[in-house]
């Protein structure tokens, strides 16, 4: 029996209130004769009712008030209400109103706010309870804490968490050792996962997994520094190492960057936290970490190192919890900031005029959006990958970058393509895909100061982000007739990043659009010389400060020999 202290608080569950965004419509694009409400007005007058209540109030950015003279953006208030009142509301001509939906990072069940769940009836009776004892192991024998354990039934799916001696229990109702279908396990880090169907379950003892680090797969890594197969499929890794993005602004929408890990101490130079507590400078999750490192990972000689490892990171925390007021502040600060490129690995199933306006807004003073697909294999891209205003990426892998055993392995949609590229199982496709990019065990760092390898178009995202930034920094059309800061920059960039694109054939269009882009080509390198290239030991650990080092040597034996 549960034992409570005297001073434990109780509360009955109940169903949470909705989360509603309210926003005074402008002038300009009221019908006419009609006159703008006050935001004021409307806020106070909402706050007052008694089944209402005001959350937070979202103030956009002064430069949007300047640009717009006011007219165009409007003061947006964070409401709870019923869905009957926000109906209501919204038949007002001089109000907007949408939901505050939530936003996902990872693969969606259903949409991200009303996802599917099993009716009372589908739930296994409480008397049929089946609990398995998993032990979790490195391939040395080493017990891995903190290591997700994940069992698929007949019916509701289970999971839990290793202890400090790598140990878990998992209870399930209905099941037996037979109708487990399949058992998934990720360590924290620094080791490959395990996908292992129809398994072989014992309940009179621990049911052990081993995992096989990443070096077993990447040699020496991460003593030693590697370019991650995603970067040398684009050519990334054949760049003068002179390039580097300096200079250039990327924001990273997530769940806030890890700067406390030696890849990104020092990269990241401010942000701002939307989310629900905390700080930009922690991620509790991983995921914003390691979209960063793919972006800017420091070329120190270990661990990973990103393609613009030279650009000024600002860190936007959103996750745990991440909204789409969240996304609107977030938004508000990249165009405070002039922020250059944005990295958005998030999504929603439902369209948010709101957010379409405010990443229109950026676009016109030269922001660049940059978006995942999203990961639920449909042939419907998330929102706002679904927006034409920004750059939208699906996710492609390699055959034989990770163990045949691991999640990654398993994602291999229709016939690899004769260079063993395959396109994502997961990746949301469709019209709305501009391009593809590496988003299957994809390794890049994680906290507190390790390395994991991860799938989805929110990995595929940060590697053409990079090279947008490097497109930015270097590319001679950005210094001369699209130096300034406007869409006409942002279509240009976009524009080099489509017609760059090495064409891969998945199958259907719809999963690759204009294709792979291409580092060598986006920079206008293809008939200059490509440095990193020849030299790279395989496995690809040939750095830029290697390749700049290698670039001094030859001149020094030529200058030995009379040639300059």
């Amino acid at each position: 029996m549960s034992e409570f202290s005297p001073d434990t608080s109780e509360q009955e569950v109940q169903e949470r209130p909705l989360r509603w965004l309210v926003a005074p419509l402008p002038g300009a694009i009221l019908p006419q004769g009609v006159s703008p409400i006050p935001p004021e007005s409307v806020f106070d007058r909402l706050a007052a009712e008694t089944d209402v209540q005001l959350c937070g109030r979202i103030v956009p950015s002064a430069r949007l008030q300047t640009l717009s003279e006011g007219n165009a953006f409007p003061e947006v208030g964070i409401f709870t209400m019923t869905e009957e009142r926000a109906r209501q509301l919204n038949q007002d001509v001089e109000i907007h109103v949408e939901r505050d939906r939530r936003l996902i990072y990872g693969i969606p069940v259903g949409s991200s706010d009303d996802a599917q769940v099993m009716q009372p009836a589908a739930v296994p009776p409480l008397a049929s309870t089946l609990s398995l004892a998993f032990s979790v192991r490195g391939s040395d024998g080493t017990p891995l804490p903190k290591a997700m354990v994940s069992l698929r039934g007949s019916a509701w799916p289970a999971q839990g968490v290793t202890g400090p001696d790598g140990r878990v229990v998992i209870s399930l109702n209905g099941e037996t050792p037979g109708s487990i279908n399949a058992v998934y396990v990720k360590a924290e880090q620094g080791h490959w996962d395990r996908w292992l169907m129809r398994p072989q379950l014992v309940t009179d003892g621990d049911n052990v997994v081993a995992l096989a680090r990443l070096d077993q797969t990447v040699p020496d890594f991460p003593g030693r520094q590697m370019f991650g197969w995603g970067q040398r499929a684009m050519h990334l890794d054949r760049i003068p190492p002179s390039y580097r993005a300096h200079g250039i602004k990327v924001a990273v929408i997530d769940s806030g960057i890890a700067t406390s890990h030696p890849d990104l101490a020092g990269r990241v130079v401010g942000g701002v936290d939307a989310a629900e507590g905390g700080e930009w400078s922690v991620d509790v999750i991983g995921h914003g970490t390691h979209c960063a490192g793919t972006i800017a990972g420091a070329d120190t000689g270990t661990g990973i190192i990103g393609s613009a490892t030279e650009a000024e990171i600002h860190a936007c925390r959103i996750f745990p919890g991440g909204r789409i007021s969240a996304l609107l502040a977030s938004l508000d600060y990249c165009i405070e900031h002039d922020i250059d490129v944005v990295n958005l690995s998030l999504g929603t199933g439902e369209h948010s005029p709101l957010v379409a306006q405010k990443i229109a807004a950026g676009r016109s003073i030269g922001m660049a959006c940059i978006a995942a697909s999203g990961n639920n294999g449909t042939d419907q891209v998330l929102f706002p990958g679904s927006l034409d205003t920004v750059l939208t990426v699906a996710a492609m892998g390699k055959v034989g970058e990770c163990p045949e055993d691991s999640s990654h392995a398993f994602q291999v949609f229709g016939e690899p393509t004769s260079e063993g590229y395959f396109s994502g199982k997961f990746s949301s496709h469709g019209p709305a895909v501009d391009v593809c990019a590496p988003g299957v065990a994809v390794i890049s760092s994680v906290p507190p100061e390790g390395y994991a390898a991860q799938d989805g178009t929110s990995m595929a995202a940060p590697h053409v982000a990079s090279l947008a930034a490097l497109t930015l920094a270097h590319h001679p059309d950005f210094q001369e007739q699209f130096a300034t800061r406007n869409e006409a920059r942002v279509e240009r960039l976009f524009q080099i990043l489509r017609d760059s694109c090495d064409r891969l054939d998945f199958g259907d269009p719809r999963r690759s659009g204009a294709g792979m882009p291409n580092a060598v080509r986006a920079l206008g390198l293809e008939s200059g010389t490509l440095l990193g290239a020849a030299a790279a030991p395989e496995g690809g650990s040939f750095t830029r400060s290697a390749a700049a080092a290698a670039v001094e040597e030859l001149g020094q034996d030529l200058a030995r020999i009379g040639i300059s």
